[in-house]
């Protein structure tokens, strides 16, 4: 007898199972899924929809079930609830009848007739009693810790920073889906000719606003497209593309992109280079490197070495001032693309912030001598934490007297987010990352 397919819910059962379990990135896990069910459509969009919502909304769906809940349940039980609330109360397609009597059937399948039942009475007693409110919450930032599902530390840690209402249009954008967002090899083609190349293939795209290379995916993962795989296009946020019109490019120069992987930002300095001079990229690993020479060979990119180096021992390889340009986009805490990735708001913690600060100065450090006189050194962040971003430029600019802040050259739509040199982009700005962007330069 043939196996019946897995439904869409029980692989959305797995996917959160496996997250919380192995610590798994949900976008990586949730690509291996939709290719190992060979999902399309319609079938993928729910997936991904379940998945991240359930993700990016637990701290509020354990709110509302806490409540209903007379004894300890598995985890899977958990998550099977959480997934069940989650449509019921944030998705208007899905009638609350068919979401319960799913969740039962699982239930049925992964348990016993015991675990169905108490899954069945919980659920319709959600159904008859209603949710708790959220306003039953009194402290302000605590209601925004639950609504928007932040832990509270990250929540107080943001007030401090940026105030309350910034932290509150924060949290609240970054429980909403973003936009995938592609830029086209300028090289290969122009934004119109892409546009409609994928418009060909069935895909609904629209120009960016923002940056002339841009555009916004509205229907279809461009991923996926032929576009795509011929090398006319990369996934990359709008935010993340400020860094090469930063680094203030002219042709045959030679740049540093010392953490360069997967590669978006080298290839696209690489574009900005029109195939002239060298972009070097380093990683540490080998199978990021990799990454980074697919995606060259991919865009017919001929300007691009890749080196696997730990970019804190980079003096150690490269001669004095041998770099017209050096890219600093550091690892980080990860806390602008909380969006794309919910999982992270999860796993950081205060220490890890403090920590990675250490790793940022340290690259920051290593490559200064590499730069020539006159030269800028751009360095960047997906996070929107002051300590991994303003504090790591202060802090260097400090210990550093051959360099100075130079005021940041950015396109037209982006001068509202620029301050000197520096730029600080929120979820709720234009929809795009969280990203911190600062421009300086090795003095004469």
């Amino acid at each position: 007898m043939k196996k019946q397919p897995k439904k869409i819910r029980e692989i959305a059962l797995e996917a959160l199972e496996k997250i919380e379990k192995q610590q798994t990135y949900s976008n990586l896990l949730l690509n291996d899924l939709i290719q190992k069910y060979q999902l399309t459509g319609r079938d993928a969009g729910l997936l991904t929809e379940l998945v991240y919502g359930t993700l990016q909304r637990r701290m509020a769906l354990d709110f509302y079930l806490q409540p209903f809940l007379k004894t300890k349940i598995e985890t899977w039980v958990r998550h099977l609830l959480h997934l069940t609330i989650y449509q019921n109360v944030y998705l208007d397609k899905i009638p609350e009848r068919a979401a319960i009597h799913e969740a039962v059937e699982i239930a049925k399948q992964r348990g016993h007739r015991g675990i169905a039942g108490m899954v069945n009475a919980i659920l319709r007693s959600i159904q008859r009693k209603g949710l708790p409110s959220l306003e039953m919450i009194k402290n302000p930032i605590e209601k925004i810790a639950i609504a928007t599902s932040h832990p509270q530390w990250l929540v107080d840690r943001w007030v401090e920073q940026y105030g309350y209402e910034k932290t509150a249009a924060m949290c609240e954008k970054n429980v909403t889906a973003p936009t995938q967002t592609a830029r086209v090899n300028t090289t290969k083609a122009t934004r119109k000719e892409v546009v409609d190349l994928l418009r060909g293939e069935g895909y609904q795209v629209e120009e960016s606003p923002m940056l002339e290379e841009a555009i916004h995916a509205i229907k279809g993962n461009l991923a996926y497209s032929q576009a795509y795989r011929e090398g006319f296009l990369t996934i990359q946020d709008e935010s993340s593309m400020i860094v090469a019109y930063a680094l203030q490019l002219d042709k045959n120069q030679s740049v540093l992109d010392a953490c360069a992987a997967p590669g978006g930002k080298a290839t696209h300095i690489a574009e900005k280079l029109h195939c002239t001079g060298n972009v070097t990229a380093l990683d540490i690993h080998e199978h990021k490197i990799k990454l980074i020479r697919q995606q060259a060979e991919r865009l017919d990119l001929s300007n691009i070495s890749t080196k696997i180096l730990d970019s804190r021992n980079a003096a150690e390889h490269f001669a004095k001032e041998s770099f017209d340009r050096i890219l600093v986009d550091a690892p980080c805490s990860g806390l602008g693309v909380i969006r794309r990735k919910p999982d992270i708001k999860y796993t950081k913690s205060q220490q890890d912030i403090t920590s990675l600060q250490k790793v940022q100065l340290s690259i920051l450090d290593a490559v200064a001598p590499l730069l020539k006189k006159g030269g800028l050194l751009v360095y960047s962040t997906c996070t929107v934490d002051k300590l991994e971003n303003d504090a790591v430029v202060s802090h260097f600019l400090h210990n550093h007297s051959d360099f100075e802040a130079y005021d940041l050259q950015v396109p037209a739509a982006f001068i509202p987010f620029a301050a000197g040199h520096i730029m600080q982009i929120f979820p709720q700005d234009f929809n795009g990352d969280g990203f911190f962007i600062s421009s300086l330069r090795k003095k004469v």
